[in-house]
């Protein structure tokens, strides 16, 4: 469906157009018109699906309409967004700006991790929407900055992120003071038991929407697993990024200490890159994502913090060069690539410690992910499974889990061999093609 059958007006079509967008993406086809009816909604979308401009434009479309009805020249409080991580809330605020070209909105984004002083002096002179993180926005509250009484609607943005971080009272909070007579918006990309409670408590017969199945596949990611020693990845990392020639490359770390370590190391091996994650300041998370995206930043390694907050149209490879404890995790970090439309490459270095998780990702993905054996870098068969003690969960994945039958981590369910069979190739991932799927993720720092 074309944006200009949706109903939208004429400032905000012109706007659309100059961000080269002329069809709807499927959560874009059915939210749009019924936010445009007022009514509250739960939709289940991922990330890369669209929903920003799922939920910013009929949004837009609802304080355009009630303004020309209802004129005032008082500057109020009409719209907040809240999003789990500062680069999210950043993000969704510059496509609102963008959206909002040629209305008369004004727009302040509110997060953590600077000083408050240029979000106060934002909010004193006035602001129709607010795009913020839940903490920080509840300190303005708190302190009096900012009046949320007069809010007309509210959208909740990756509600299942803000509930794996914590924010959940924070929330609670927040809502305690918008007006109870508000259109409320969920997106998240589970429908957990929590996420159904939530909407029970905050939103008004919604209506329920969501585009794909949860951990479902995207078409234009093609994933790989290269088997690997431990003591050899950053060794085997560094050799794919020069013989294959990527030029932009996301990879994923369990723990901030070993994405600062990974970027010095491959620093040291002449490759420009840059680590990101919640230890960060403001300034220097924003300043790395903006180096990445121009071009300047080789690598960006980044921990699972960062991962919602990354939106590059264009990223061309993502590699988890240590697999996340939670499988989902895994879904949401490729998710990074084959982003408006292009095609993506998601590569993962696994060692004989991560078979375990290995075996809890294809379970959830209902594949098994094709492996590459590259020449020179074969495992040791000497080398036992250790258990995994860095990042989220510490050793959970040596415990039962959902869906991986409570084996340990050293004993994936067979022999060694078959979890890493796979061809022995110096071809490139981009000659291997299987989809992926994006879902949930949490806080590992």
């Amino acid at each position: 469906m074309l944006f200009n059958q949706l109903g939208l007006s004429a400032e905000l079509l012109r706007a659309i157009e100059q961000q080269g967008y002329s069809e709807t993406t499927p959560i874009q086809e059915q939210a749009i018109p019924l936010v445009l009816k007022g009514v509250d909604l739960l939709a289940g979308a991922q990330t890369g699906t669209g929903k920003t401009a799922g939920f910013t434009l009929p949004m837009l479309q609802r304080l355009q309409e009630r303004q020309e009805s209802n004129p005032s020249g008082k500057i109020r409080v009409r719209a907040l967004i809240l999003t789990p991580t500062r680069e999210l809330a950043a993000q969704v605020a510059e496509s609102v700006e963008q959206y909002s070209h040629y209305l008369p909105f004004r727009t302040a984004v509110i997060f953590g991790g600077v000083k408050p002083g240029k979000q106060i002096d934002r909010l004193r002179r006035g602001v129709e929407i607010i795009v913020a993180t839940p903490g920080r926005l509840l300190d303005h509250i708190n302190q009096g900055n900012v009046d949320l009484s007069t809010v007309e609607i509210l959208v909740l943005d990756e509600a299942d992120r803000m509930l794996d971080m914590g924010f959940i009272r924070d929330i609670r909070k927040i809502l305690k003071v918008l007006p109870k007579s508000r259109q409320t918006l969920l997106f998240s990309a589970t429908f957990s038991k929590q996420i159904k409670s939530l909407a029970n408590d905050f939103l008004r017969e919604p209506t329920e929407v969501q585009v794909t199945p949860q951990n479902t596949a995207v078409e234009r990611v093609s994933q790989l697993v290269y088997p690997v020693d431990k003591s050899r990845k950053r060794e085997l990392l560094s050799h794919r990024i020069g013989a294959e020639n990527w030029r932009q490359v996301l990879v994923f770390t369990r723990t901030k200490h070993g994405a600062n370590k990974l970027a010095e190391q491959l620093g040291k091996d002449g490759i420009n890159a840059q680590a990101i994650h919640g230890n960060k300041s403001q300034s220097a998370r924003t300043k790395a994502l903006s180096n990445f995206k121009a071009g300047q930043t080789r690598v960006l390694v980044a921990t699972d913090i960062a991962a919602r907050g990354i939106d590059i149209d264009r990223l061309p490879y993502v590699v988890n060069y240590e697999l996340p404890n939670v499988p989902e995790d895994y879904v949401h970090r490729i998710g990074r690539t084959a982003r408006a439309g292009e095609n993506g490459h998601a590569l993962s270095l696994v060692c004989v410690d991560e078979l375990k998780l290995l075996s809890d990702i294809e379970q959830l993905l209902g594949e098994k992910i094709p492996r590459e054996v590259i020449p020179g870098y074969e495992v040791d068969p000497s080398i036992r499974a250790q258990p995994i003690q860095n990042g989220r969960g510490g050793g959970r994945n040596n415990s039962p889990r959902r869906g991986g039958g409570g084996k340990s981590q050293g004993k994936p369910g067979g022999s060694r061999s078959g979890p890493y069979k796979g061809k022995s190739s110096g071809s490139s991932a981009s000659n291997s093609g299987r989809p992926s799927g994006r879902s949930r993720t949490r806080r590992t720092g």
